[in-house]
């Protein structure tokens, strides 16, 4: 079953520049310089996106001299996935069980 924090989290990684530096640092730890090149986007709009995956605590801050890192917590992103693993597999047994409610 989906709980709120699942659907919170679906909506924050529903925007497709968000889903990007997800995927981005999935693969590794990022400064927002390094985001801003390989997304095409302004600074302040990635800073804005960083503030809300940072605040869906999606991903996690480094501080490094004058830069800050950000780095996916795969946690996260693994209890959302359990989630769905969950939803597929009771659907699944309604589709082999072929319940279904009755109409009044």
């Amino acid at each position: 079953m989906l709980t709120s924090v699942d659907t919170e989290l679906m909506r924050v990684l529903a925007d497709p520049l968000r889903l990007k530096i997800v995927s981005l640092l999935a693969r590794e730890t990022l400064c927002t310089t390094h985001l801003v090149e390989e997304t095409g986007a302004r600074q302040t709009n990635l800073s804005n996106h960083l503030r809300v995956l940072r605040e869906a605590g999606v991903v996690e801050t480094e501080p490094c001299g004058r830069f800050t890192y950000y780095r996916l917590r795969p946690e996260v992103i693994a209890s959302l996935a359990d989630s769905f693993a969950d939803l597929a597999a009771s659907a699944r047994a309604t589709a082999e069980s072929g319940s279904k409610r009755a109409c009044p």
